[in-house]
């Protein structure tokens, strides 16, 4: 794919900051078309909702179905800032999400690679490209001083 993943990255990184303003665990998701075409962004909005599952990777899914009008997210992007959790990566591997990009590892929570590789994982019935280091600084730099003011 000839995506600019450091441009889809940027969005994201706007979506965190929004986050962190809010007083949300800074993690923002941008999903886009295979051409680049954003078509969701959101943050974490856990506290705000009230909602545990109000990840930004969740949020965004849940817009591009809408927008699609289709659960299935075939030859979509999806790009955050963190590496993905658990329940965030069930829910890429069942959208058929193609890409997943994202910025900072995750060695508490990431499923991509850090504590566990669902990606790869050849019990599961879809396999997604993953693309991980992308402004990487930038989303741990951002996460890192979040957590130093709450302390």
């Amino acid at each position: 794919m000839g995506v600019d993943l450091s441009c889809l990255m940027e969005k994201a990184l706007h979506e965190a900051e929004k986050a962190f303003h809010q007083g949300e665990v800074p993690v923002g998701a941008v999903l886009a078309e295979k051409d680049g075409r954003v078509i969701a962004n959101d943050c974490n909005r856990m506290i705000e909702l009230q909602d545990p599952t109000a990840h930004a990777e969740i949020l965004v899914l849940r817009q591009g179905a809408a927008v699609r009008k289709n659960y299935r997210l075939n030859d979509c992007i999806l790009v955050a800032t963190i590496e993905p959790c658990l329940m965030c990566m069930g829910a890429i591997i069942h959208a058929r999400i193609d890409h997943l990009a994202f910025g900072a590892p995750d060695p508490k929570w990431g499923t991509a690679g850090s504590l566990y590789d669902i990606p790869n994982d050849r019990r599961l019935n879809h396999r997604l490209l993953v693309s991980g280091g992308i402004r990487e600084e930038e989303c741990r730099n951002l996460m890192q001083k979040f957590f130093r003011m709450r302390r």
